[in-house]
């Protein structure tokens, strides 16, 4: 995938347990995206890989960046997250580049798979807006 590094340098990986909440994994995103701030090249596209294992929710996160913007996940519980999600991103006003506004990620898109009864594997990458 052809990507800015400065982007890709803000990724972050998680293994929560699987007692982890939805807002768990809501804070873990988040604040992980907000924390950026203008580093990622904001407007960002934000892919999440949750399961599989340590390194493939890597891969799912990498592969939620070329899902369709204009398409929600077609599981009804992974769509409100993603919507959860972008809607607390944006409301922090980061912006453009950082130097403030509504629209610091386009989407948030999130790519699962099932995994290991002990663990829960979370896994942020962001596209910054060159691509």
């Amino acid at each position: 995938m052809a990507k800015g590094f400065g982007a890709e340098n803000q990724s972050k990986q998680i293994m929560l347990t699987p007692t982890a909440t939805r807002q768990d994994i809501i804070d873990f995103v988040a604040n992980g995206v907000i924390k950026t701030g203008g580093k990622a090249c904001a407007p960002c596209v934000i892919g999440v890989g949750i399961g599989g294992s340590f390194d493939y929710s890597a891969v799912l996160s990498k592969k939620a960046l070329l899902c369709s913007l204009n398409e929600k996940n077609p599981d009804p519980f992974y769509a409100d997250l993603e919507k959860e999600l972008l809607e607390k991103i944006n409301e922090k006003g980061i912006g453009p580049q950082g130097v403030g506004g509504k629209t610091t990620a386009l989407a948030v898109n999130i790519e699962y798979m099932p995994t290991h009864i002990a663990g829960l594997p979370v896994a942020v990458n962001i596209n910054c807006h060159v691509t």
